[in-house]
């Protein structure tokens, strides 16, 4: 990649916009089946090799939510109701058409599969955005380096604009907001108001504290931009689905959350995944099942909010990221 696309990507050059947009919609990916797992396994770790127990552990999870991911089909489905946010009147109007792409980073199809896909079909701007709304350099960096090298490979000259965040877009934030009010609703009505909210996301090494990254800063600001629409009595937050190294992870755990709240006399519980945006096994077994259980154990009543997957305000937020990401590529091309 030459340097001028390295500033475009980076967002410290500017590019015209053309009219043929393609939108990369990157996730992490998830085996279709029990004997992919092994494989999948190998990617995630990086080529590390692993324990018979880990491949036992892992695979029994995905045997427990059907034996195999969802992550690609439901990616696929946000993408098409993007796709259809983003070709309104308006863009028809400015003479623009999006496209949007799904790439994954561990499986099929891997960002580096797709991006030949892109440039046959001749965008003139690609838009790269992560299925996560929170930032970090550990998570939604390491997706951009993948298309970075991708590009590279295929010696690439199309522009690049990133969208590293959008934890806080107004459809996001309301989408989270009405999967809260929905769940409460399967609590008894006089219990409601005494739910205790707690909000997760994957917990991350804690060496990403070393580096400054903001990751906790950015859900920090996600979970109370929601609280403060829904305004419950008791919330906390807490980490989950921390990988089995000797690493310290982040924390609260969701566990030792649990734990506190039962201590503290609380007996019914919403979990939040506000990190996650469709279902995968972090949601349908980590909280669906292992958490389930362990507050069964607590003596607690544990439901979660369903997940956005397509929902149409996920979709919107999406576009509505894309959209701001193109108004500021052509603010600044225009002062140049």
């Amino acid at each position: 990649m030459d340097e001028s696309q390295r500033m475009d990507q980076s967002g410290q050059g500017a590019v015209e916009v053309g009219p043929r947009i393609g939108v990369l919609m990157m996730a992490y990916g998830g085996p279709n089946s029990l004997e992919d797992i092994p494989a999948y396994l190998l990617d995630v770790r990086g080529g590390r090799p692993y324990s018979d127990e880990l491949l036992a552990e892992l695979t029994e999870r995905y045997r427990a939510i059907g034996g195999r991911s969802q992550i690609v089909e439901l990616t696929q489905a946000q993408a098409a109701g993007v796709e259809r946010e983003l070709n309104d009147a308006a863009a028809a109007a400015a003479g623009m058409r999006f496209r949007t792409y799904v790439g994954m980073r561990h499986w099929h199809p891997y960002i580096r599969e797709v991006v030949p896909d892109i440039l046959a079909d001749g965008v003139d701007t690609l838009v790269a955005i992560v299925m996560a709304p929170h930032y970090s350099r550990m998570s939604v960096g390491a997706y951009l380096e993948q298309l970075d090298k991708a590009l590279q490979e295929n010696n690439a000259s199309v522009p690049v604009l990133s969208i590293e965040s959008w934890k806080t877009q107004p459809a996001f934030i309301a989408a989270v907001t009405g999967r809260i009010r929905d769940a409460l609703e399967r609590f008894p009505e006089e219990e409601r108001d005494d739910v205790a909210l707690v909000f997760t996301a994957h917990s991350l090494p804690e060496r990403i504290l070393q580096w400054g990254d903001p990751y906790p800063e950015e859900l920090r600001i996600s979970v109370e931009t929601v609280v403060a629409e829904v305004r419950p009595r008791r919330w906390r937050f807490a980490y989950q689905s921390a990988g089995a190294t000797a690493d310290p992870w982040l924390g609260p755990a969701l566990e030792e959350t649990l734990e506190a709240l039962a201590g503290e006399g609380v007996r019914n519980v919403l979990v939040v995944p506000i990190g996650f945006v469709c279902d995968h096994v972090e949601v349908l077994y980590d909280i669906d099942i292992e958490a389930r259980e362990l507050a069964k154990n607590l003596g607690m009543r544990l439901e979660r909010t369903a997940s956005l997957n397509d929902h149409p305000l996920l979709c919107r937020a999406v576009a509505d990221a894309v959209r701001e990401r193109l108004g500021q590529q052509v603010k600044a091309a225009a002062t140049e």
